[in-house]
């Protein structure tokens, strides 16, 4: 009982923080800062704290979920599984394979100036490709979610 509660307890913080940084957090960093560079920084900041957040929750949900005996059947551990690996899988990707690209835009950039066409438009189409990995991994959160009540 202790330990199907630490699930549950563990995935909605893992998902809470998720939806609260990019869906609450970053977009008020921008309507609410003038300056759009201090709102990126802060905001890709706070995704990168984001990133080592799914990284531990991920590894630590993965164990919980093996560990848990009974509580599931194979096919609903498999399940469970795959979800969290999705989860992961999208913040590898974006914070390690599409980050990496946006931080190098930005900084070739001077300091108080503005991005030119080409470059704006390379990290517009970086952004929007990160945009979308962390859409579909917030919905596998509410998907992880919905499941990790479906116990026996």
């Amino acid at each position: 009982m202790v330990e199907a509660r630490a699930r549950v307890v563990l995935a909605t913080l893992w998902v809470g923080s998720l939806w609260t940084i990019g869906y609450i957090v970053a977009p008020t960093l921008f309507a609410t800062l003038e300056d759009r560079g201090l709102a990126g920084t802060l905001a890709g900041r706070m995704f990168q704290v984001e990133a080592w957040i799914t990284i531990a929750c991920a590894v630590m949900l993965a164990i919980l979920v093996m560990r848990a005996g009974e509580a599931y059947e194979s096919l609903q551990r498999k399940h469970l599984l795959i979800v969290i690996v999705l989860m992961l899988l999208c913040t590898v990707i974006s914070h390690f394979g599409i980050q990496p690209f946006m931080a190098e835009l930005r900084a070739s950039v001077p300091a108080g100036g503005v991005m030119n066409a080409e470059t704006a438009a390379r990290f517009g189409k970086l952004h929007g490709a990160s945009s979308g990995i962390y859409l579909v991994q917030s919905m596998l959160g509410l998907v992880l979610v919905l499941k990790l009540f479906r116990v026996k």
